[in-house]
């Protein structure tokens, strides 16, 4: 039988750990072809070689999301190698230093904001392009809870995954007649190498985070990967400009 995702063509930024390395894997896994992105090469080489370990076929390319021409290369190469990208999955991002709104530096904010954001608007610029030449396709944007409810002391990361969100719904509006369609995941508190290292430097408890979640356990990467899945897949044909929040039931509280 066929996997749902057989012989299309994917992209996936951030794809050298935690979430991003997960869906790969799980994209890998439904027939999908996997260009992984990051900004450690070694990373995303080692997320190639578990694909390939398991059977399937994937790429790799180095690229920093703030920067235009790393990724117009990017999706240059990802044509190059594969002559199409169906689905692209805009993950990559990171969570910059702890601090309130009022001693929160620039610096920080422009790093999470240009990383974060920025990124997913130049990822969705080139890829958007290409889908338009091939005549459709289906992006994924790693948005988060944070982009729908507060969390304190990130005040940068709030703002850019709030911008996601925005970011998604107006691109879904624009190319819904265009057979593009364009939704976002919103993960509540997955263990991920992100929030290993906010619960290493003592900005976040464990025990309150788990408290947080209703279910009563931090989320899996894997899980937000077949949420990812299944908006790539046909069986989501009618749904564009969607957050699809997979938290646990943090945010239903």
């Amino acid at each position: 039988m066929a996997g749902l995702l057989q012989g299309k063509i994917t992209l996936v930024t951030g794809g050298g750990s935690g979430i991003g390395r997960a869906t790969s894997l799980r994209l890998a896994r439904e027939g999908a072809k996997v260009m992984i992105a990051d900004y450690i090469p070694d990373s995303a080489e080692r997320t190639v070689k578990m694909i390939k370990d398991a059977g399937g076929e994937a790429s790799c390319v180095a690229a920093d999301v703030s920067v235009t021409k790393q990724v117009e290369a990017m999706v240059a190469k990802t044509v190059e190698t594969y002559g199409r990208i169906d689905c692209a999955f805009n993950n990559a991002g990171i969570e910059g230093r702890m601090a309130t709104t009022g001693d929160c530096t620039e610096e920080n904010f422009d790093r999470i904001i240009a990383i974060n954001l920025k990124g997913v608007w130049l990822c969705m610029k080139y890829e958007i392009a290409q889908m338009l030449k091939q005549g459709g396709g289906s992006i994924v944007n790693t948005a988060s809870v944070a982009g729908l409810v507060a969390f304190e002391g990130l005040p940068a990361y709030n703002a850019s995954k709030h911008g996601v969100i925005g970011l998604t719904r107006t691109a879904a509006m624009e190319y819904a007649q265009k057979n593009i369609r364009v939704n976002c995941v919103c993960p509540g508190v997955i263990r991920t190498p992100m929030v290993e290292r906010l619960l290493d430097s003592g900005g976040m408890n464990e025990t309150e985070l788990q408290a947080g979640e209703p279910v009563g356990r931090m989320g899996k990467p894997e899980e937000i990967g077949e949420g990812v899945l299944w908006l790539f897949s046909d069986a989501s044909s009618f749904v564009t400009g969607h957050p699809l929040v997979i938290d646990g039931g943090w945010v239903a509280r």
